[in-house]
Formats: structure tokens, sequence, C-alpha cells
């Protein structure tokens, strides 16, 4: 099996590749390229990463422009990579311009609008792009998407700015009033993997059933421990976590005809379920993000490096000696500015990671990663002023082939992102004419 994944010997996933089935194969095309339009008869996959808190804009922003660019010395992890990844400049929600610095910028990420400001369960957001793809998908793969984290759901209400934390523990929305509920457990998360392919779904559900009583009983049990204000908080998470208990009994109820499994699984192979610490724990989701995506368990993810407002230490790494959010509101003092550049750096070192994964992933004459758009983005670009203006974004892989990759685009001041969906829907082979506030493909991106 020289295809098969090879995870790092930290991951404690020796084996995995095999586990979880073999990688994607030319047997398994439906049909063939179609030589009018270019497309990729292998399938194409969608992950969106995000990171909070925005970034050191001076240490971030790539010099020259199209193909003529320069990594600057926070993307320098991606220098061996720097011809499958687009990079951009000039993009904007413009939805998210008002309201708090956080909560309303970084909910609406992957929706492109403007959330409602509340303090209980009326949530009111939009469809974010992730699930557009993945309900015009459903039945073609044992997992319609993945949501992925490594920080629990915050509940309750930051006092601040009037919003309900659980805004900010979201990227991932099936509807206005539905954030998806993320898995931050990583031996849950293979255990997940394991039993879609497997394919035994009502096993599955039995399994999953257990696995969400077990988060579900937590919860319950602290409710009956805390006051009336924290018991409506507590409601506020549980309405979330049903969304998973609904697709816990749809799983059992369905049969995937469209897709198979491919091996003989081990459940002896799962990870640790409480990763030594935060970098570890980061790696071992990416490796999940790159196993299912391999495996074509699923081809659509989100990932949450942390939470809004995330003040996570980074002490681990040298030369840092503070929280994410503390060293974001920098002031323009320079060793914050310094601080805050190693933790961006450090995160774009784990997309690096991912990144590198997937290219080692051969798909013909074709690599999982040239099959692939994998989106790296913060709903901010300066932490210190909240500033919505000219986000931080790159784009790994060619999108089976549609995806001009290897430059820097730099569009009109205050261009919608939306404008980037729009385009990335259309290589993922469900085209729309309009996401939020889009005004069409953005110009450059698509081949």
């Amino acid at each position: 099996m020289k295809n098969r994944l090879e995870l790092s010997r930290r991951s404690v996933l020796q084996g995995a590749g095999v586990a979880l089935g073999l990688p994607w194969l030319e047997a398994m095309k439906a049909a063939p390229a179609s030589a009018a339009t270019g497309a990729s008869a292998n399938p194409v996959r969608m992950a969106m990463l995000y990171m909070p808190n925005g970034v050191n804009v001076p240490a971030w922003t790539p010099k020259g422009k199209g193909r003529d660019f320069e990594l600057s010395p926070t993307l320098q992890p991606l220098a061996a990579l720097k011809d499958r990844v687009t990079l951009f400049s000039n993009l904007w929600n413009e939805g998210a311009k008002s309201g708090d610095g956080h909560y309303v910028k970084e909910a609406a990420i992957l929706t492109c609008t403007t959330i409602k400001k509340t303090q209980g369960a009326d949530l009111a957001n939009g469809i974010s792009v992730d699930q557009l793809a993945a309900q015009r998908t459903a039945g073609q793969t044992p997992l319609p998407s993945l949501e992925l984290g490594v920080t629990p759901v915050a509940i309750g209400v930051d006092a601040v700015v009037g919003y309900t934390r659980v805004y900010g523990s979201h990227i991932a929305w099936a509807n206005p009033s539905t954030p998806l509920a993320r898995e931050i457990n990583p031996r849950s998360v293979y255990e997940r993997l394991f039993r879609a392919a497997s394919g035994t779904p009502v096993d599955a559900a039995k399994m999953d059933a257990l696995l969400l009583d077990r988060v579900l009983g937590d919860a319950k049990q602290l409710r009956g421990q805390v006051g009336t204000a924290d018991r409506i908080r507590i409601d506020e998470y549980l309405s979330v976590m049903r969304s998973l208990e609904e697709r816990v009994q749809r799983a059992g109820s369905e049969q995937k005809s469209t897709w198979k499994p491919k091996a003989t699984l081990d459940p002896k192979a799962a990870p640790v379920e409480r990763p030594k610490d935060h970098a570890e724990h980061v790696r071992l989701m990416m490796d999940m993000i790159a196993v299912a995506f391999q495996t074509d368990t699923t081809r659509v993810a989100t990932f949450m490096f942390g939470n809004s407002v995330s003040n996570i230490s980074f002490r681990f790494l040298e030369g840092v000696s503070a929280g994410h959010h503390d060293v974001s509101h920098h002031q323009k003092e320079e060793d914050k500015l310094r601080q805050y550049h190693l933790i961006n750096r450090w995160h774009v070192a784990q997309y690096a990671y991912l990144l590198g994964r997937l290219a080692e992933m051969k798909e013909g004459e074709s690599t999982v990663l040239d099959n692939s758009m994998v989106m790296f983005a913060s709903a901010l670009s300066d932490g210190n002023s909240h500033n919505p203006h000219n986000l931080p974004i790159i784009l790994g892989g060619r999108g089976g082939g549609r995806i001009q990759s290897g430059q820097h685009i730099v569009s009109i001041e205050d261009s919608p992102l939306a404008n980037l969906y729009v385009s990335m829907l259309d290589a993922f082979g469900t085209p729309v004419e309009r996401f939020a506030d889009s005004t069409g493909p953005l110009a450059g991106l698509l081949a």
C-alpha cells in the first residue's frame, strides 16, 4: 500500500492509513473527465481552517502580486508549497463590519452575513459555504461533512459586548439558527471515521449515540449543579448538540448506495482521547482531516484552532510568554508584535503540515491536494483594531484543476469575500449564481 497515509509518529496513529480503508483509486471514478470543461474525475474536497484573533499585518502581507510574489515572514512555512497555494488581498465581509470586536466577524467568516445580537438561544446567522456544499453533495460519501475543533463550546454571554459565546464557538452553520456541533476528542473523531468507513450504519448509529450520550450526560449533570442563569446557557449548548444527535439518527436509517467500504477497519488503532498538549491536539486533528479526505469518507471539513477571543497559551513556542488574545492586542508594542508573529507563523506551519500530507497522497497522476481546496483564514486582519478589511486568507490546492494556484491575487479594495466562495463552490461542482453579498466569481482564480 504505497499510497497509504504516513502519519507522524507523534500522532500515535500508526497503521491508520490501512485501518481507515484504501485511498481513492482510479477504478472508483464515476465517469471520465470532461474534455470540454477540464474537470477532474477524482473527487474534489473542501476544508476551511479558521484561526482566531487576526494577524500581525506587516509580518503577514506578501510582496508583489500575480505569480511574481514573495512570501512574507509569517508565510515562510509554505515555501515548499508556494506553487500550490493562492494568497489573497483586499477581501472582506461587509456584513460583519459593525458590532463587537470579535463575534460579529468570526461567527460569519463562512456565512458572509450579519448575525443577530442575542444573549439567548434565538440565534440568527446564515448557512455557511461548507454546509451549502455538503448539502448539495449529500449521499456521495458516508459523512456529509466533518466539523472539528480543539476547545469546548463556550456557553454564557460575553458581558463586554452582549453576545452569546455560542456564536464564537462555531463557523459551520446548517441554517441561520443551527450551528453544527464540533468534535474535539481525537479518539471520537477516529471512531466516527472508522464506523462510517466500515459500512455498518445501524451499529454506527448505536456507537455514535453512546458517544453523544456521554457528552450530553455531562452537560445535564452540570445543569443540576448551577443556578438559573447558567441553566439557560447549558440549554443553549444542548440545543446546539441536537444537530449532532439528528445526524446520528439519520446515519442509522440511511443506506449509502453510492459509496462502499474499501477495507476491514481496526478499531484498536484509535488515538488517545486527551492529547498531552495543544500542539499535539492540533496535529491529530490535521491528521484526521487528511485521513478523511484520502479515504473519501467525507469531502467537506471545517476546523477551528480556537474559539473567538481565544487566549490559548503559546508558551510552548520559544520566545512567546503570553496568550493568543493578549498579544493580539499589541498596542504597537514591539515585543507583543514579535510574539504575535510567532503565533501566527505557528498556525501557518500547521496548515502547511496538512497541505504537505495531502500532497503526498497520490491519485493517479495527481494528488489529494491537487483535488482539494483547503482554506486558511482569520476573520480579522489586525487583532488590535479588530479591523475587518483585507482579511488574511490562503487557499491551498487546485480544486481538481479548476484553481489557478501559485499566485497572489490582489483584488479591488473591499471586494466581497463571498466572491471567493462562489468560485470555490463552482470548483467543488456545486455552482451557485450568488452567495450572500457576492457580485460574481473572484477574478483571476478559476482556470
